[in-house]
């Protein structure tokens, strides 16, 4: 007979991003909070870092009635903390917690996780110091609750993600042992520095040794809090087989469980609002980019875009570029292409020509100068997107069949060019492209996927391998996406591979086009958080079992 499951009474789960949106780590985390709160309400709280300070949140809804005991027990115990309620579907418990109070300490500390854990910190620089005083500040917020509230509770969890957040996790297995500890790794530090650093990550990662890369990269101390928390906890995951692998490297620890990241579609719009907020993004889309180039687009144009961090050769920006570039001279290409290069960079501000254009409902017929970018930027000499296509001499001419723009700013609705947020703008896409060389999951292609926009992506994301194994093979752009094969050396295979791929959907009349359109949905469909949040119990019951085990 199987083991029963062991499920957790309480979870406390800290991150950076907890009400503090930055990255995908805050979309996995909003995302699945409902869930867990529709299973667990209330007992679950999220542990943030209160950097907003005292400007208003307005990911945060205070609530100076909730716990009021504990609260002034933990302000008794030196804890600055506020507590409330994230303001997501859901809007489950969170903490926010002051950590600045602890840099004074900082050196008492990483010297007391040398002596328990053998964590080297003398190495640290950067944001080392801020993420680990937080983590430190979370697990003291961890310990206090639990000492106030919670100790007749068996089964406590504290998950913890990526390395900002591991020295609290080796707190708790210290000095609160009665709570199990989970460690998600969303990708590892080493990885992405080998992969940033141009060096061939996946042929020799076999044989790259994780702390001596480490060391020859300078990321010794997040290397070693990563590693050493990987080898401590009651459960370590990741959230794709690839950097499971990874891990498995260059971290010498194999992870006990993989939680995939999954998706919720309630912010997509259904039926006519879809069509109406899709048109209203084409609309938008094709005004700005007419006030930049002088050319007016018709519906006829096929939109592509990527999108992400700005990790020129991680995130395939590079590719991408290569790609467009490639198109410029494609006899096949069917109908005129619009690429979006939508990357945040060192923003400066919107154009000021652009925006005095954009005042007028009118359709202009002249460029404005250097058409290729809606924000200046602080380096534009030394910026990588727009130095090649400068050098590339891609100027958005007339005639020219593929015409590139580059928006480098954050679409939050207030970027003074578009003022439509990312998911308002992506609706209106046709095509996405994400050719990423390091990406662990790859939530930019289930997104696009989830707002019936087909995607390209590779067999190096987490997303890819995903998709292949659903669809069973390699999965082609006619299924909703296409998986090109990536590896450390085709990079004009994969190029001309993007090339063809855009050829041949540009190719595809209006029918067969939203046919596609719909197995991308049907296929995101497969990721959202009902099918995927099984992992997260699956990786409760390791912790509480290994804890179990720990205690004897």
């Amino acid at each position: 007979m199987a083991d029963k499951i062991i499920s957790p009474d309480f979870i406390f789960e800290s991150s950076w991003e907890v009400c503090n949106k930055i990255g995908g780590i805050y979309t996995v985390l909003s995302t699945r909070a409902k869930t867990l709160q529709d299973s667990f309400k209330d007992k679950i709280v999220f542990i943030g870092p209160d950097v907003w300070k005292n400007r208003e949140n307005p990911l945060f809804i205070e609530d100076k009635k909730l716990w009021a005991s504990w609260v002034k027990k933990a302000t008794g115990e030196g804890l600055h903390i506020r507590v409330g309620r994230w303001n997501i579907p859901g809007q489950p418990c969170v903490v926010l917690v002051d950590f600045t109070p602890y840099f004074e300490k900082k050196n008492e500390i990483y010297g007391q996780a040398w002596n328990d854990f053998q964590v080297d910190s003398l190495h640290a620089y950067g944001d080392y110091d801020e993420a680990s005083m937080f983590a430190f500040a979370a697990a003291k917020v961890v310990e206090s609750f639990y000492n106030h509230s919670l100790t007749k509770k068996k089964n406590v969890v504290y998950q913890v993600h990526e390395w900002m957040t591991c020295l609290g996790a080796l707190y708790i297995k210290k000095y609160v042992p009665q709570i199990a500890t989970i460690f998600t790794t969303h990708a590892t530090s080493i990885g992405r520095s080998i992969a940033g650093n141009h060096k061939p990550l996946y042929d020799y990662l076999w044989a790259y040794n994780g702390c001596q890369m480490a060391q020859e990269l300078n990321m010794e101390s997040k290397h070693s809090i990563e590693r050493q928390t990987a080898h401590n906890v009651d459960c370590f995951t990741t959230v794709s087989d690839v950097t499971a692998n990874e891990c498995k490297e260059l971290l010498d620890k194999e992870c006990d469980a993989v939680l995939m990241n999954g998706f919720e579609q309630d912010f997509v719009p259904k039926g006519a609002k879809f069509t109406a907020a899709r048109n209203k993004a084409r609309k938008q889309i094709f005004r700005v980019a007419n006030a930049l180039t002088g050319t007016e687009f018709t519906d006829d144009t096929l939109v592509v875009a990527i999108s992400g961090r700005y990790e020129y050769k991680n995130k395939g920006i590079d590719v991408f570029l290569e790609a467009m570039y490639r198109g410029l001279y494609e006899q096949n290409l069917k109908r005129p292409v619009l690429a979006l290069i939508q990357v945040p960079g060192w923003m400066d501000a919107p154009r000021v020509d652009l925006q005095d254009r954009l005042k007028y409902d009118t359709v202009y017929d002249t460029p404005l100068i250097d058409p290729l970018f809606t924000h200046t930027l602080h380096n534009q000499e030394s910026d990588n997107v727009l130095n090649y296509l400068h050098s590339h001499g891609i100027r958005n001419n007339k005639e020219s069949q593929v015409k590139v723009i580059f928006v480098p700013c954050y679409l939050d609705g207030k970027d003074g060019i578009f003022n439509m947020p990312y998911y308002d703008l992506l609706i209106g896409d046709d095509l996405a492209v994400y050719p990423s060389y390091y990406e662990p999951w790859g939530y930019t292609p289930l997104e696009a996927t989830a707002f019936r926009v087909p995607c390209i992506t590779t067999s190096l994301s987490g997303f890819g391998l995903w998709a292949n194994k659903e669809i069973g093979r390699q999965s082609k752009i006619l299924d909703g996406v296409e998986v090109i094969t990536r590896n450390d050396y085709n990079f004009n295979e994969v190029v001309d591979n993007i090339v063809s791929t855009i050829t041949t959907y540009s190719a595809l009349d209006s029918k067969k086009q939203n046919a596609v359109r719909k197995k991308a949905e049907s296929l995101s469909e497969k990721a959202l958080w009902k099918h995927f949040i099984q992992y997260y119990y699956e990786a409760y019951n390791i912790a509480l079992r290994n804890r179990n085990k720990r205690l004897g």
